[in-house]
């Protein structure tokens, strides 16, 4: 029986090395998330805690209980922007 050839395996090639990309620590061009994050955060919970101790009065008196549905969309916008941060 004529016997097998045998395979050269191929000498190991490492892959190409990655070239380290740059990354902005200073925020780059979004310097306006933060500050507008924070602000959104804050204008809701005052939105609501001013309500609350009003008694209904302020912020807006017309939206009776639909104040704080405004308080939390100011919040929830906070966070919609919050995801922007890098």
């Amino acid at each position: 029986m004529p016997k097998s050839r045998i395979r050269k395996k191929a000498d190991f090639t490492p892959p190409p090395e990655k070239k380290a990309t740059n990354i902005d620590l200073r925020g780059g061009g979004r310097r306006w998330v933060a500050p507008l994050m924070l602000a959104m955060f804050g204008i809701g919970l005052a939105w609501i805690v001013v309500f609350y101790v009003t008694n209904n009065s302020l912020p807006v008196e017309s939206l009776g209980n639909w104040n704080i549905v405004v308080g939390f969309g100011f919040i929830a916008t906070g966070f919609v922007v919050s995801t922007q941060w890098k």
